[in-house]
């Protein structure tokens, strides 16, 4: 018995001073554990790319399993017969025709959208010296008509020219040499990472059709690990709480992609009935930006918008129009449709978890944002009703509204009989 204690207090300790040297190696040395993680998430990527790819596309799968079942009830002779080996050659099935279907929609942006988008992005270039002109002509014809702000626009232009000259020769100069002489070296490294990241793309699809194949054993597995690690109580809240998580994410980010698909597909069309210029890279925009909650419509339609200002100010009306009208359509009937409530998050919540996931971690926290505040939302929920449970208290939070309203007009009544106490002493 004391030689199990013993050892608890040295695998305790031993935790403990690892701990430590890792936070001091994280935090003060050279980040030899940073750069281990590093190492280690590079030659993961493919794994992580498969895990991503079969999470996306698990609900397609399951959607063309039933498909190819409901095929088969209405060929004859085939209804309620259990076909030999039938769930591995439904599941084959339904794996082959997710991806057909997903490769096919690759070839249809490969083949029709980006040439337009490489077109588009060609005749922006070639342009760009006469919508600088343009730019130029109305800020200065602006700033002759308001002299002042003219006088205070050249006072701040003449500052920063000045900062960009001395920036200029002191510093871009100097490494222009190192930078030259680093480009070819430039040019193979970026050269090597879109090889890299085409082989680690293929290894993924390949590890991603294993884990759509496998995805239930590899479910149990999971769950057979959590069980054998923590108690049976704990275990079950693990589960429960990551079934929880599992519905918010897949509910938010499955969505949002599909949602956001959907809407520049609407785009593209739309702009193309318009005759609208620089359509296919408008759409791109709009639908790219889309995935960011609350903010990303705006992101996308302020620049399209003005990109069109600089062609024809009319369709730039027109633009704008048509973009409140399909966020509208977004807003109300899309969105509602595929997303639903997902979150369960207020909008007041959904701007703070972009906001802080934005200034934390760029484009990708204002997209997980709003999932990850969910789920600690969840999580707190969780906590507090299990606190109040154990007081013997109510979980809704209407009941402490009226609580609170029972309380002021308990301490107004007793505040009226004071007064009333006081006025009849003062009677007698």
């Amino acid at each position: 018995m004391k030689g199990k204690i013993y050892w608890r207090w040295g695998l305790t300790a031993f935790l403990t001073v690892c701990a430590i040297l890792v936070f001091y190696d994280a935090f003060y040395q050279g980040g030899t554990l940073q750069q281990i993680l590093g190492k280690l998430a590079e030659v993961l990527a493919p794994v992580f790319y498969g895990l991503a790819m079969a999470y996306l596309l698990t609900p397609l799968t399951k959607w063309l399993e039933r498909g190819i079942l409901w095929c088969l009830g209405k060929i004859k002779g085939l209804q309620n017969r259990q076909l030999k080996h039938g769930k591995a050659w439904l599941r084959a099935a339904a794996i082959l025709l997710t991806w057909a279907v997903v490769l096919a929609l690759l070839y249809w942006l490969m083949s029709v959208l980006v040439p337009q988008l490489i077109d588009s992005i060609t005749m922006l270039i070639k342009n760009a010296r006469y919508y600088y002109y343009k730019v130029y002509r109305w800020a200065d014809a602006w700033l002759k008509a308001n002299p002042e702000i003219g006088s205070w626009a050249n006072d701040v232009l003449s500052e920063y020219y000045n900062n960009a000259v001395s920036t200029l020769t002191d510093t871009i100069l100097p490494k222009a040499q190192e930078m030259a002489a680093a480009l070819t070296g430039g040019i193979w490294t970026g050269i090597r990472s879109v090889v890299s990241f085409a082989m680690n793309f293929v290894v993924g699809i390949i590890i991603s059709v294993y884990l759509l194949a496998m995805k239930e054993k590899s479910l149990a597995r999971c769950c057979k690990v959590i069980y054998a690690i923590f108690r049976r109580e704990t275990a079950e809240l693990l589960l429960t709480g990551l079934h929880n998580i599992n519905q918010v994410f897949s509910g938010f980010v499955r969505g949002k992609l599909l949602d956001s698909l959907i809407i520049g597909i609407l785009c593209f069309i739309g702009c193309s009935i318009l005759n609208m210029p620089y359509t296919p890279l408008v759409s791109v925009v709009v639908g790219v930006t889309n995935v960011i909650p609350f903010f990303g419509p705006f992101l996308g339609a302020i620049p399209s918008a003005f990109l069109i200002l600089l062609v024809d100010p009319l369709k730039c009306l027109y633009f704008v129009l048509f973009i409140i009208l399909l966020q509208q359509l977004d807003g109300n009937v899309i969105g509602p449709k595929i997303l639903g409530d997902s979150t369960g998050i207020s909008s007041l919540w959904v701007i703070v978890a972009i906001l802080v996931g934005g200034g934390f971690f760029g484009v990708l926290g204002m997209f997980f944002g709003v999932p990850v505040f969910a789920c600690l939302r969840l999580l707190i929920k969780w906590l507090m009703d299990r606190r109040l449970t154990r007081r013997g208290m109510p979980t809704e939070a209407s009941a402490y509204m009226a609580q609170r309203d029972a309380l002021r007009r308990s301490k107004a009544a007793e505040a009226e009989t004071a007064d009333s106490d006081a006025s009849d002493q003062k009677n007698t």
